[in-house]
């Protein structure tokens, strides 16, 4: 039983979740792995990938992490790996939404929560002209109210007490095409497959596709993304694109490095060490065992 399917608003998904904050993690992460995948999790012997991911959620608690799960701190670890070129335009960086100035922002904008996942907290802005300023410090405002909360799927990298508000350049605009994103699954510092997710705009939402290092299209899927039917052209630069998921990913036993790439122009979008909560299940069931032989669990650090 997926309880997304009975409970359809994420938000109301999410106060749900937060009665239960008194609940520990490890009992926590094994209701919502049984609600999402209708399977039993098994943290001593993991043999899926999603298995594993929940034991890297619980055991793998290296600070690093924390630091790279914050979309402003990150940043400073790109830089620290010599690829400042692929970071996107800042804007500016803020404690709180009384800090930013509308008027002295471009017309065309991204805003978001350094601590926002899946796609989250991130606000779009084509045209500010076109926008409440004061509706969109309510929204803004709301996002760090959440943060006194704990994870809701206790994805421990994401909990911190002092988010920032970050606002960069929409490469929409400045490259006027459609934004493609290359999810790259790294493991101790190599690329073992890929997700392409592209057409964000349409009204059923994004398609997601799998693709090999040689960006061959794999055949599985996700139930809850639809597949294009397409196979996409490979990207221009596209050895330079796995250079740097390998570099930005050999300090870690697991991460997937989003990047994207207009015509060779590569950006840095984030690292991210739970893809999908790991409550995401494969389609067929055989690639989740077959990435988790990528992932080779570390020894706690707690």
């Amino acid at each position: 039983m997926n309880y997304k399917s009975i409970v359809k608003s994420r938000k109301l998904r999410i106060k749900i979740l937060r009665l239960f904050n008194f609940v520990p993690d490890k009992l926590m992460v094994k209701i919502q792995y049984r609600l999402s995948t209708g399977k039993k999790l098994n943290l001593k012997k993991p043999r899926r990938f999603t298995e594993k991911i929940q034991w890297y959620k619980l055991y793998y608690r290296d600070n690093l992490i924390k630091i790279c799960s914050d979309k402003y701190s990150v940043r400073t670890y790109v830089e620290s790996k010599g690829l400042s070129d692929i970071l996107v335009p800042l804007y500016g960086v803020f404690n709180n939404v009384d800090e930013i100035n509308f008027n002295n922002l471009p017309e065309s904008f991204v805003i978001k929560s350094s601590l926002g996942g899946g796609n989250s907290q991130v606000l779009v802005i084509e045209n500010k002209n076109n926008n409440d300023s004061n509706k969109l410090r309510e929204t803004i405002s709301a996002w760090k109210m959440k943060r006194k909360y704990k994870s809701v799927s206790r994805e421990w990298g994401y909990e911190s007490d002092n988010p920032k508000i970050i606002i960069e350049e929409n490469l929409i605009t400045k490259h006027k095409k459609p934004l493609i994103d290359y999810k790259l699954f790294c493991f101790n510092g190599t690329f073992k497959y890929m997700y392409v997710i592209s057409e964000r705009n349409q009204k059923d939402g994004p398609y997601l596709d799998i693709y090999d290092p040689d960006f061959k299209k794999i055949n599985a899927s996700r139930p809850d993304i639809m597949n294009s039917n397409k196979i996409l052209n490979k990207p221009i630069n596209y050895a330079l694109m796995v250079e740097i998921a390998n570099k930005l990913s050999k300090d870690f036993p697991h991460v997937r490095v989003d990047l994207y790439n207009f015509d060779g122009n590569i950006y840095f979008g984030e690292l991210t060490f739970y893809n999908g909560s790991g409550y995401k299940p494969y389609i067929p069931s055989e690639f989740d065992f077959k990435v988790k032989n990528f992932f080779n669990l570390p020894k706690k650090v707690l």
